[in-house]
């Protein structure tokens, strides 16, 4: 990969810096407007493994507490909350410029064996010759230049309607990293944790005809179940639904397959949905 691309910029993010015992700290990057939460997710979820001998993440729980900054450090206070014969759970506060902006809880376990069952993968048409979501963005803002170069490729299955026509609260989105990704297990959680924050919220503004310059949305809080040892070096379909928004907060639900089926993570997501005053 080239030294500067996304990716390998995402990669640099992921790796914190060890202040003192279970407190670390992390950059941004430079941008305008509110910081990415998946990646803040993604970082806490490196700073709580950091601290964990063995097992492998399984779930994660967290509230977005106040905008992050571009261009800011943030601090990750590690608590060990219990550290198990098979469960080992930690709890992360990130801080930015004094405060708070990230709470989360997160859980490890070791592999067990015992039941297994999954709904089947939605059907989805191959992501190879699907559109991409930065170029459709690009074409409903009509700014060619609005094309942001991303660490995970996104394709799209259901795009919205460009003249805002209502349509049903469910997408279908395939997602890749741009590049290879380290043979490192807490690499490619964190990595999955980082895609799991993504076209969430848009599936909640769907039904509402408020595509992309049409709305004004923020993750509030964050779950994520992790089924299968995390990887993510190949697509992965990210099917979502909104079953229900009221006050201007849509919740999500989401689910992870791998290209032969095999659901590896679920997620569920509540957040701000607000249409922009003129």
């Amino acid at each position: 990969m080239p030294p500067h691309s996304p990716l390998v910029r995402l990669l640099e993010l992921l790796s914190l810096e060890k202040l003192d015992a279970d407190l670390y700290l992390a950059e941004t990057p430079k941008g305008e407007g509110r910081l990415f939460g998946g990646l803040v997710a993604a970082q806490a979820v490196m700073a709580a493994s950091a601290t964990v001998a063995q097992g492998d993440l399984h779930s994660l729980h967290a509230y977005f507490l106040r905008p992050g900054a571009h261009g800011v450090p943030i601090r990750f206070v590690v608590h060990r909350i219990r550290d198990g014969r098979t469960f080992t759970t930690r709890r992360v506060v990130a801080h930015q410029a004094g405060e708070a902006i990230l709470g989360l809880e997160s859980s490890f376990t070791l592999p067990e064996d015992g039941i297994s069952h999954q709904d089947p993968a939605p059907a989805a048409d191959d992501p190879e010759r699907l559109p991409d979501w930065e170029q459709l963005r690009a074409q409903m803002l009509h700014q060619p230049e609005a094309v942001r170069p991303q660490p995970i490729e996104v394709r799209t299955c259901d795009p919205d309607d460009p003249d805002g026509k209502p349509q049903p609260p469910a997408k279908r989105v395939w997602l890749r990293p741009v590049g290879p990704v380290p043979d490192d297990r807490r690499i490619h959680e964190a990595l999955l944790v980082y895609a799991s924050d993504r076209t969430l919220l848009s599936t909640a503004s769907r039904p509402h005809g408020l595509p992309w310059g049409k709305r004004m949305v923020a993750s509030l809080d964050h779950a994520m179940w992790l089924h299968r040892p995390a990887r993510f070096d190949d697509w992965v379909l990210y099917a979502s639904h909104s079953p229900v928004a009221h006050a201007a907060r849509g919740l999500v639900f989401g689910a992870m397959y791998d290209r032969a089926g095999v659901r590896i993570a679920s997620v569920a997501q509540e957040g701000l949905v607000r249409i922009p005053k003129k």
